[in-house]
């Protein structure tokens, strides 16, 4: 069993990832991990993700309340949002945030990751929708990634970052670098006259080798509302966020919903 400190190692250890990397500028960004049933271990506020050594490292219950922080040491103070995601997905032990470059600024100009461009980021990622924005350190950052939290693993904050998690902290943080590959790929190939998406029929396949594989954590490609509706998928439709967290099928497709697709169907077929 990994012992604490070598928890806390391996966290300063992705922080200076993420800094290296210029996924994150000065103090910005947190990183977490589940220890117990109760007990996580996170990033102080303040400090920079790339200077971090053991003893920054604080522990903290399931409320984000402190258990063991030494002095002049406090946790992030976006610790709600990463004790939401723990909350509502019993197989995530680790939370990424970042502000990595490229997915930032998709999610400052309000673009989801939504287009299906490279086989890697449909088998890994799917999609990844944007959060409506909510002010840091408040309960509005959680209440706007909970919705997502069932059908991906990846959310872009809007006008503030990246969310990414997983069953490890090393999966959580790969999960990170995929999202900003994707995003800096298709930045690219947009500025190149547009990318060549890949066809509906090449998702599919794509998607039946993610089930083969029985790859963990939650995907699009099981739960999409709109797929299971036969309407539009998200990729199809350009339009992420349809995807809600209740999947139950085609009883939760509304009026509302339908008419959003055939707007943005609209919008693509008159650009």
């Amino acid at each position: 069993m990994t012992s604490e400190y070598e928890i806390k190692k391996q966290i300063c250890e992705i922080g200076k990832r993420i800094y290296d990397k210029g996924m994150v500028a000065a103090n910005d960004g947190n990183i977490s991990v589940r220890i117990g049933k109760n007990l996580f271990l996170c990033t102080p506020t303040g400090v920079s993700k790339g200077f971090m050594t053991p003893e920054y490292i604080c522990k903290v219950d399931g409320e984000g309340k402190v258990i063991q922080a030494n002095p002049g040491f406090k946790p992030s103070s976006e610790i709600k949002m990463h004790m939401r995601v723990y909350k509502e997905r019993p197989d995530v032990n680790a939370v990424v945030h970042a502000h990595p470059l490229y997915a930032t600024g998709f999610a400052i100009a309000g673009k989801p990751l939504s287009q299906p461009i490279m086989p890697e980021a449909v088998i890994a990622l799917g999609c990844v929708p944007i959060a409506e924005y909510g002010t840091p350190s408040t309960d509005e950052i959680p209440e706007a990634v909970s919705k997502y939290l069932q059908n991906f693993d990846a959310v872009l904050l809007e006008n503030h970052g990246a969310l990414t998690y997983s069953d490890s902290l090393l999966n959580a943080y790969y999960k990170m670098e995929s999202v900003e590959f994707y995003a800096r790929l298709l930045y690219i190939s947009c500025q190149l006259g547009g990318p060549k998406e890949l066809s509906k029929a090449q998702v599919e396949r794509l998607y039946d080798i993610r089930r083969q594989f029985g790859l963990k954590g939650k995907h699009p490609a099981d739960i999409c509302v709109n797929n299971n509706a036969g309407l539009p998928s998200c990729y199809s439709a350009g339009i992420c966020d349809t995807c809600s967290a209740d999947n139950s099928g085609t009883d939760n497709v509304s009026e509302d919903l339908v008419a959003r697709i055939t707007q943005k169907v609209m919008e693509q077929l008159s650009k």
